[in-house]
């Protein structure tokens, strides 16, 4: 590569040497000093490996506003609230654009970080004191709760199954409500509950009649979760 050269009068004049990448001054001569200056590639590679390096911008995670009003959680009407069910089929998007969320979905978005939750004084509802109160809505809550978080943990979509006559229904992976009919209708049961073979023949006929195999979800008392699929089969 041919050497550049610029050629400047011999008047004496100070001359500020700027950096040609941040502008900053970085020398002061005369001009008769740079009757020929030479610059090269590696005079200047080496000025810029010397420059600072510019802060990386980190991205701030977004919490979505809801409130907790009628045992009923509404998120703020925004494009971050409607990203929760674009995205990952949190809720249903209502009419006005707002998304209602289940218990179950605002509990586990809290303990992600990404729902704040207010009640009707716009005042803060923390985690433990939202637990405490669906727990006052739903006497098993927890039980479900921990089920719904494990389903979650594990990639699947799950939804509530109410009109099927179950606690929860869940689709396969890569699926979405909408795109598929669900897999599984769940029970979540603990450990140390009963359940009788007319309750146990019941929810299989639900399972049966729906065209969804039937799970029951066990939880042991340190929320962990041991899944037993059931097959209707026909002698």
């Amino acid at each position: 590569m041919t050497k550049k050269k610029s050629i400047v009068s011999k008047k004496k004049e100070t001359f500020e040497i700027e950096d040609t990448v941040s502008g900053k001054k970085i020398a002061e001569t005369t001009k008769e000093d740079l009757l020929e200056v030479e610059q090269t590639p590696e005079t200047i590679l080496t000025d810029v490996t010397k420059l600072p390096e510019e802060p990386k911008e980190t991205k701030k995670k977004v919490k979505v506003k809801a409130l907790f009003a009628n045992e009923r959680v509404l998120t703020e009407n925004s494009n971050d609230a409607r990203e929760l069910y674009q995205q990952s089929r949190y809720g249903v998007v209502l009419e006005d654009g707002q998304v209602q969320l289940s218990l179950h979905e605002a509990l586990y978005l809290m303990e992600k970080g990404k729902l704040e939750l207010f009640d009707p004084k716009k005042k803060k509802i923390e985690f433990h004191d939202f637990l405490r109160k669906t727990k006052k809505v739903e006497p098993n809550f927890w039980v479900r709760y921990a089920v719904f978080k494990d389903m979650r943990t594990r990639g699947y979509i799950i939804k509530t199954a109410l009109k099927f006559g179950a606690d929860f229904r869940v689709y396969d992976r890569g699926v979405k409500p909408g795109e598929d009919h669900a897999r599984w209708v769940v029970y979540p049961v603990h450990e140390g509950s009963t359940l009788t073979w007319y309750e146990f023949a019941a929810k299989n006929r639900v399972a049966h009649s729906t065209k969804k195999r039937l799970m029951l979800a066990v939880v042991d008392d340190e929320a962990d979760v041991t899944y037993w699929e059931v097959k209707w089969i026909r002698p």
